[in-house]
Protein backbone atom coordinates (compact mmCIF):
# COMPACT_ATOMS: atom_id res chain seq x y z
CA UNK A 1 0.00 0.00 0.00
CA UNK A 2 1.17 3.44 -0.93
CA UNK A 3 2.12 5.94 1.81
CA UNK A 4 -1.00 7.56 3.28
CA UNK A 5 -1.32 11.41 3.59
CA UNK A 6 -0.77 12.49 7.17
CA UNK A 7 -1.93 15.96 8.79
CA UNK A 8 0.11 16.53 11.50
CA UNK A 9 -0.10 18.87 14.76
CA UNK A 10 2.07 19.56 18.05
CA UNK A 11 5.90 19.13 18.56
CA UNK A 12 7.54 17.64 15.53
CA UNK A 13 10.24 16.19 18.41
CA UNK A 14 7.31 14.50 20.78
CA UNK A 15 8.03 11.58 23.05
CA UNK A 16 5.15 9.93 22.02
CA UNK A 17 2.38 10.27 18.78
CA UNK A 18 -1.29 9.66 18.87
CA UNK A 19 -2.61 8.38 15.48
CA UNK A 20 -6.64 9.15 15.43
CA UNK A 21 -9.03 8.18 12.54
CA UNK A 22 -12.12 9.69 11.49
CA UNK A 23 -15.75 8.01 11.66
CA UNK A 24 -17.40 6.98 9.09
CA UNK A 25 -17.98 9.16 5.96
CA UNK A 26 -16.11 12.03 7.71
CA UNK A 27 -13.06 13.24 6.69
CA UNK A 28 -10.07 14.03 9.12
CA UNK A 29 -10.94 17.42 8.80
CA UNK A 30 -14.08 16.78 11.19
CA UNK A 31 -14.73 19.49 14.19
CA UNK A 32 -14.17 17.09 16.64
CA UNK A 33 -10.95 15.59 15.62
CA UNK A 34 -9.55 18.95 14.56
CA UNK A 35 -10.40 20.14 18.04
CA UNK A 36 -8.82 17.32 19.48
CA UNK A 37 -6.06 17.13 17.53
CA UNK A 38 -4.73 20.75 18.48
CA UNK A 39 -5.72 20.29 22.66
CA UNK A 40 -3.39 17.44 22.14
CA UNK A 41 -0.74 18.90 20.37
CA UNK A 42 -0.87 21.62 22.85
CA UNK A 43 0.19 19.35 25.98
CA UNK A 44 2.65 17.86 24.44
CA UNK A 45 1.60 14.88 21.82
CA UNK A 46 2.63 14.59 18.30
CA UNK A 47 -0.86 14.32 16.71
CA UNK A 48 -1.39 12.29 13.33
CA UNK A 49 -5.13 12.47 11.21
CA UNK A 50 -5.62 10.98 8.36
CA UNK A 51 -8.51 9.69 5.84
CA UNK A 52 -9.13 6.53 4.22
CA UNK A 53 -8.81 6.08 0.80
CA UNK A 54 -11.99 6.76 0.32
CA UNK A 55 -12.49 9.88 1.55
CA UNK A 56 -9.28 11.19 0.21
CA UNK A 57 -10.61 10.35 -3.19
CA UNK A 58 -13.67 12.74 -2.39
CA UNK A 59 -11.52 15.12 -0.69
CA UNK A 60 -9.04 15.77 -3.46
CA UNK A 61 -12.56 16.45 -5.81
CA UNK A 62 -12.59 12.69 -7.06
CA UNK A 63 -16.14 11.15 -7.70
CA UNK A 64 -17.92 9.96 -3.92
CA UNK A 65 -18.05 6.38 -3.55
CA UNK A 66 -19.09 4.16 -1.28
CA UNK A 67 -16.68 3.64 1.96
CA UNK A 68 -13.51 0.93 1.37
CA UNK A 69 -14.26 -2.43 2.34
CA UNK A 70 -13.09 -3.35 5.99
CA UNK A 71 -9.94 -4.94 4.94
CA UNK A 72 -8.80 -1.96 3.26
CA UNK A 73 -9.62 0.40 5.86
CA UNK A 74 -7.45 -2.05 8.13
CA UNK A 75 -4.64 -2.05 6.19
CA UNK A 76 -5.02 1.37 5.70
CA UNK A 77 -4.06 1.64 9.44
CA UNK A 78 -1.81 -1.14 9.54
CA UNK A 79 0.37 1.59 6.64
CA UNK A 80 -0.55 4.75 9.13
CA UNK A 81 1.37 2.65 11.74
CA UNK A 82 4.34 1.71 9.86
CA UNK A 83 5.16 5.32 8.47
CA UNK A 84 4.91 6.46 12.10
CA UNK A 85 7.43 3.74 13.42
CA UNK A 86 8.37 3.41 16.89
CA UNK A 87 5.08 1.70 17.94
CA UNK A 88 6.18 1.96 21.74
CA UNK A 89 5.99 5.18 21.26
CA UNK A 90 2.39 5.55 19.82
CA UNK A 91 -1.23 5.10 20.75
CA UNK A 92 -4.05 5.07 17.97
CA UNK A 93 -7.45 5.78 18.27
CA UNK A 94 -10.13 7.72 16.42
CA UNK A 95 -14.02 8.90 16.52
CA UNK A 96 -16.52 5.95 16.31
CA UNK A 97 -15.83 3.41 13.75
CA UNK A 98 -12.28 5.46 13.10
CA UNK A 99 -11.82 3.75 16.05
CA UNK A 100 -13.22 0.26 16.35
CA UNK A 101 -10.95 -0.29 12.75
CA UNK A 102 -8.07 0.76 15.08
CA UNK A 103 -8.78 -1.66 17.93
CA UNK A 104 -8.79 -4.18 15.22
CA UNK A 105 -5.31 -3.79 14.57
CA UNK A 106 -3.96 -2.85 18.18
CA UNK A 107 -2.84 -5.58 19.41
CA UNK A 108 -1.40 -7.30 16.22
CA UNK A 109 0.72 -3.96 15.97
CA UNK A 110 1.59 -3.48 19.05
CA UNK A 111 0.87 -0.21 20.01
CA UNK A 112 1.16 1.52 23.15
CA UNK A 113 -2.95 1.98 23.53
CA UNK A 114 -5.64 2.77 22.09
CA UNK A 115 -8.25 5.52 22.56
CA UNK A 116 -11.88 4.96 21.44
CA UNK A 117 -13.79 8.36 20.87
CA UNK A 118 -18.00 7.10 20.83
CA UNK A 119 -17.55 3.80 20.08
CA UNK A 120 -20.47 2.40 17.71
CA UNK A 121 -21.70 -0.87 19.79
CA UNK A 122 -24.85 -0.72 17.82
CA UNK A 123 -27.26 1.52 15.14
CA UNK A 124 -29.55 4.07 16.57
CA UNK A 125 -32.78 2.20 18.12
CA UNK A 126 -31.19 -0.98 17.50
CA UNK A 127 -30.22 -1.52 20.73
CA UNK A 128 -30.70 -5.84 20.76
CA UNK A 129 -28.19 -5.85 18.58
CA UNK A 130 -24.77 -4.57 19.26
CA UNK A 131 -21.62 -5.87 18.71
CA UNK A 132 -18.48 -5.75 21.34
CA UNK A 133 -15.49 -6.42 19.14
CA UNK A 134 -12.87 -5.71 19.39
CA UNK A 135 -13.31 -4.43 23.04
CA UNK A 136 -14.32 -7.43 24.18
CA UNK A 137 -10.96 -9.84 23.72
CA UNK A 138 -8.48 -6.63 23.28
CA UNK A 139 -5.35 -6.89 25.25
CA UNK A 140 -4.08 -3.58 24.61
CA UNK A 141 -4.57 -0.38 27.28
CA UNK A 142 -8.19 0.86 25.93
CA UNK A 143 -9.51 4.27 26.72
CA UNK A 144 -13.28 4.45 25.91
CA UNK A 145 -14.63 7.99 25.64
CA UNK A 146 -18.24 7.37 26.02
CA UNK A 147 -21.14 9.87 25.92
CA UNK A 148 -23.38 9.58 28.44
CA UNK A 149 -26.56 9.97 25.69
CA UNK A 150 -24.72 8.33 23.23
CA UNK A 151 -27.53 6.10 21.24
CA UNK A 152 -24.68 4.35 19.93
CA UNK A 153 -24.17 2.83 23.23
CA UNK A 154 -25.27 4.68 26.30
CA UNK A 155 -24.51 4.29 29.85
CA UNK A 156 -27.14 2.13 31.08
CA UNK A 157 -26.05 -0.41 27.93
CA UNK A 158 -22.56 -0.09 28.21
CA UNK A 159 -21.72 -0.44 32.27
CA UNK A 160 -24.04 -3.82 31.18
CA UNK A 161 -21.34 -5.04 28.66
CA UNK A 162 -18.62 -7.84 29.50
CA UNK A 163 -15.63 -5.99 27.72
CA UNK A 164 -11.71 -6.79 28.00
CA UNK A 165 -10.30 -5.89 31.80
CA UNK A 166 -7.58 -4.06 29.76
CA UNK A 167 -11.07 -1.31 28.71
CA UNK A 168 -11.02 1.58 30.67
CA UNK A 169 -14.59 3.68 30.48
CA UNK A 170 -15.00 7.28 31.12
CA UNK A 171 -18.30 9.33 30.55
CA UNK A 172 -18.62 12.22 29.36
CA UNK A 173 -20.95 14.09 30.82
CA UNK A 174 -24.71 14.25 28.45
CA UNK A 175 -22.66 13.50 25.55
CA UNK A 176 -23.91 12.12 22.50
CA UNK A 177 -22.43 9.81 20.03
CA UNK A 178 -19.91 12.96 19.17
CA UNK A 179 -19.82 13.89 22.59
CA UNK A 180 -21.69 16.90 22.41
CA UNK A 181 -24.09 17.71 24.94
CA UNK A 182 -27.47 19.07 23.66
CA UNK A 183 -28.05 22.59 22.61
CA UNK A 184 -29.94 22.82 26.14
CA UNK A 185 -27.48 22.18 28.32
CA UNK A 186 -25.39 24.90 30.00
CA UNK A 187 -22.08 22.37 29.18
CA UNK A 188 -20.68 23.59 25.79
CA UNK A 189 -19.46 20.85 23.07
CA UNK A 190 -15.85 22.72 23.54
CA UNK A 191 -15.93 21.74 27.26
CA UNK A 192 -16.69 18.16 26.67
CA UNK A 193 -14.09 17.60 23.82
CA UNK A 194 -11.48 19.77 26.12
CA UNK A 195 -12.26 17.08 28.92
CA UNK A 196 -11.49 14.29 25.93
CA UNK A 197 -8.10 15.88 25.87
CA UNK A 198 -7.69 15.61 29.36
CA UNK A 199 -8.77 12.05 29.85
CA UNK A 200 -6.55 11.05 26.71
CA UNK A 201 -3.72 12.92 28.02
CA UNK A 202 -3.87 11.53 31.30
CA UNK A 203 -4.60 7.90 30.50
CA UNK A 204 -0.98 8.19 28.04
CA UNK A 205 0.34 9.46 30.97
CA UNK A 206 -0.47 6.37 33.21
CA UNK A 207 0.60 4.31 30.41
CA UNK A 208 4.23 5.72 29.79
CA UNK A 209 4.71 7.97 32.52
CA UNK A 210 5.81 10.38 30.16
CA UNK A 211 5.08 14.05 31.54
CA UNK A 212 2.08 16.42 29.60
CA UNK A 213 1.21 19.74 29.81
CA UNK A 214 -1.93 18.85 31.50
CA UNK A 215 -3.89 21.70 33.46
Amino acid sequence: MPDIQLVLDGPKKAALTIALAPGSGQSLQVEMLAFLAKALGQIGLRVARFDFPYMSERSSGGRRRSADPEPVMLDTWRQVVRQLGSPDKLFIGGRSHGGRLAGLVADECRVQGLVCLGFPFHATGKSDQYELAPLDTIQTPTLLLQGEWDTFGDKNEVTSYSLSDKVEVKWIREGDHSLQPPKESKRTREENWLACAKLTGRFIMEQTGVELAIK
